[in-house]
């Protein structure tokens, strides 16, 4: 199975770091370690980027906002420090973080250094050759459930992130944010958009509970054991880390499960083997959520059209930078498809309340 481990590549055009200043920045921090550095990066991630660092015999992961960001709150490096710092203890898939830089002299902007986690990560497709049976699906399926389970069961007053997030409110405050930034970042016409934004405020859900959520819960941000890929020994990408309703961290990783049976424009949104034989529907996914949590999961709809909404958004920021010109990653230029995909999907949920 170590063929199929994630590893990073070249670094890509217009996201090199400045070796120049980070390498003896390092080196003060690691003085043992005499050996020259090397970079390569992450494939993977639109949002904050992701390195590789080989320091003589000491391997390090880098993780800093992407370039041409103007949205500081969606990049608190500081603040993702801080969270891994206290969570990790408690939540060993979480990462270990090891030093936070917040000089914008060294690379322009924050960034911290954590350990690494070697394992699998499953993207839209498959790695070729790797064995995916029906019962292994089956059982990944469960442990992507009760490893999100797990996190909302994670005592944040003890583990020392009661100042995380305000939950009084919570809701309504990630319904007006979101909208409000899908507003300040359009660049294309949408119906849909209009609808969602006027029609959540009227259904809004009265939370029932409050948990440490991730809000980007999906399959390719999960490390997976190389020996077992049914066993989770990774959870990455914390930026939206919070304290708030847990409904909404499981309508965020509804918004990224494809069923089987969904329209084929939707296949092509897919965040991991979700339609593979004997995976979870969406519909088993919430059920088994409900059983194991006894959460009233009643109103799920409501946070599914949310969720699908907020991707849109975070989609549509993405491709604002490309819009305008902040960064050329030829990945941004066909974005405004994938928006109006979620926007579609996000318009039928609210209206059929189908999930």
């Amino acid at each position: 199975m170590s063929d199929f481990l994630d590893h990073p590549n070249s670094v890509r055009q217009g996201e090199e770091l400045d070796l120049r200043k980070l390498d003896p920045y390092l080196r003060k921090h690691f003085p043992n370690e005499t050996g020259s550095l090397q970079v390569l990066q992450f494939p993977s991630g639109h949002s904050n980027l992701t390195y590789s660092l080989q320091l003589g015999t000491k391997e390090l992961v880098l993780r800093r906002p992407p370039f041409g960001s103007n949205v500081k709150s969606a990049h608190d490096m500081s603040r993702e420090f801080r969270v891994l710092s206290k969570l990790h203890a408690v939540y060993s898939p979480a990462p270990e973080v090891l030093l936070y830089c917040g000089d914008d002299e060294v690379l322009g902007a924050p960034f911290y250094l954590m350990q690494p986690i070697h394992g699998i990560i499953l993207r839209q497709q498959l790695p070729p050759g790797l064995k995916f049976s029906a019962e292994t699906a089956r059982r990944l399926s469960e442990s992507f459930i009760e490893n999100l389970i797990r996190l909302h069961r994670v005592d944040y007053a003890a583990a020392g992130l009661s100042d995380l997030g305000k939950p009084e409110g919570y809701l309504e405050r990630q319904v007006r944010g979101w909208t409000d930034r899908y507003f300040a970042a359009k660049t294309h016409d949408y119906p849909e958009a209009q609808r969602i934004a006027g029609w959540m405020p009227e259904h809004m859900p009265v939370t029932a509970s409050i948990s440490l959520i991730h809000n980007d819960y999906k399959y390719d941000n999960l490390i997976l054991d190389s020996r077992d890929i049914t066993k989770i020994v990774g959870l990455l990408d914390w930026e939206m880390c919070t304290i708030g309703d847990p409904l909404t961290d499981l309508g965020t990783a509804l918004a990224y499960w494809i069923d089987g049976t969904d329209p084929e424009e939707l296949q092509h949104l897919r965040w991991g083997p979700t339609t593979h034989a004997s995976s979870f529907t969406r519909a088993e996914f919430v059920q088994y959520y409900a059983r194991k949590t006894g959460c009233n999961t009643s109103q799920i709809a409501f946070y599914l059209t949310f969720a699908r909404f907020k991707l849109a958004v975070i989609v549509q920021q993405i491709y604002y930078r490309y819009h305008q010109g902040l960064t050329t990653d030829k990945r941004f230029a066909s974005m405004p498809e994938r928006v109006q995909l979620l926007l579609r999907a996000s318009w039928e949920c609210a209206q059929t309340q189908r999930i």
